[in-house]
Formats: structure tokens, C-alpha cells, sequence
């Protein structure tokens, strides 16, 4: 992955009561913030131990 690459990310919510809905709100949000704070420092890992690789010095 390049640093230029964009995280495509689709949101699909079910129809649901609205009673439902206030009540799982703050549940999803949550899960869905820690999904992406997990992505993102996956990539953040990713970047760093290919920058690591890339600095390594094969001719020891």
C-alpha cells in the first residue's frame, strides 16, 4: 500500500424501529469507532514495518 492509498468504507444499517434504533445507537457507534481505530493503526503498523524493511541493511 502506497501512502496515497483511500480506505473505501460502507456503512450498511438495517431498517429498524426507532425505539430499536436509540437504543443500539450508542453500541454500533462504539464498535464501529473501534473498527476503525483498529484499521487505521494496522495500517499505521503496516506502513512502519515496511519502512523498517525498506531501511534494513541486508549486507550485514
Amino acid at each position: 500500500m502506497s501512502d496515497k492509498d483511500e480506505i473505501d468504507v460502507e456503512d450498511d444499517f438495517a431498517s429498524q424501529d426507532s425505539d430499536e434504533a436509540e437504543a443500539q445507537a450508542p453500541v454500533e457507534t462504539s464498535k464501529a469507532n473501534l473498527n476503525k481505530r483498529r484499521t487505521i493503526d494496522n495500517l499505521l503498523e503496516e506502513r512502519r514495518l515496511k519502512r523498517q524493511l525498506a531501511d534494513y541493511d541486508f549486507d550485514l
